[in-house]
């Protein structure tokens, strides 16, 4: 659906050490930085491909609420992210489970990243 996003962080060390430990399930890791007079903008990967998520630093005050959901390859991988999140101590605003407002196989966890964005980690088979 998309190529690339991006969202600004108050700290992209913080938030970088955040998304590579909680989403590590998903294969998140490093493959992209570059430095800026505000500091570094870092381009992370999953699994396969190129930088998709990038982490840049938040120069323009106030922050708002975003909300990013990723692809799990199954449920077990939203358990596994939803384990590594609250071993980060992350805030867990739902739990994993199936939502079924969404559909009758959506199985998430939704969790809140150091910048207060609701991140999420979903699948569509059936757990």
């Amino acid at each position: 659906m998309f190529d690339h996003v991006g969202i600004q962080v108050a700290d992209v060390e913080a938030s970088l050490g955040f998304y590579t430990s909680v989403f590590a399930p998903l294969g998140f890791h490093e493959v992209l930085r570059f430095e800026t007079p505000g500091g570094p903008v870092v381009g992370l990967a999953g699994r396969e491909g190129g930088p998709a998520f990038w982490l840049s630093p938040n120069e323009c005050g106030a922050a708002r609420e975003d909300h990013l959901a990723f692809r799990a390859a199954d449920a077990a991988e939203v358990d596994a992210v939803h384990t590594a999140a609250l071993a980060a101590g992350a805030e867990v605003l739902h739990a994993p489970r199936i939502f079924p407002e969404y559909h009758d196989s959506y199985y998430a966890v939704f969790v809140r990243d150091p910048d207060g964005h609701n991140v999420e980690a979903v699948t569509h088979e059936h757990p």
